[in-house]
């Protein structure tokens, strides 16, 4: 089964973000996610429309934060990149006329609910700010081991 892996490699990229106080171009940025720059640019996209973002054109230009990293959290990012389906599992049919599949639903669509509650919950409580000082205590553990060749 395929994840979607969007709202990690989104991170990633605002992480680097908070370190690189310059302009950081797509080209850069997708180096350090190991993608195509087209990637790195439909995915800013989304975070520009929610003024997390902004671009400058030209020479010096690129992409830089455009919010205070302690005001954004977790959910607000996975909600910019189009809030994906978070549990890859379903029901086989939403609306069964079956009284066993009735049964099963019964019990399944509450505790879907409360896994995803559970997890926007979650999202809703670590801002990009608490994340960037993980990185930076991390980092400073490693002494400066790259990640990505960047970080």
């Amino acid at each position: 089964m395929k994840r979607d892996s969007r709202l990690s490699g989104v991170l990633h990229v605002l992480l680097h973000m908070t370190a690189w106080p310059d302009p950081t171009t797509s080209d850069v940025l997708a180096q350090a996610m190991d993608t195509n720059p087209v990637v790195i640019r439909r995915i800013m996209a989304g975070l520009r429309e929610r003024g997390y973002v902004k671009s400058e054109k030209g020479h010096g230009g690129g992409w830089t934060l455009a919010c205070d990293p302690a005001q954004v959290t977790l959910r607000d990012i996975f909600e910019a990149i189009g809030a994906p389906t978070i549990l890859a599992i379903g029901h086989r049919s939403p609306a069964p006329a079956c009284l066993v599949e009735q049964s099963v639903n019964a019990i399944l669509s509450p505790t879907f609910a409360e896994l995803e509650s559970l997890l926007l919950s979650r999202l809703g409580e670590v801002t990009l700010a608490q994340l960037s000082r993980d990185v930076q205590r991390r980092m400073d553990a490693k002494r400066g081991v790259e990640c990505g060749g960047h970080m």
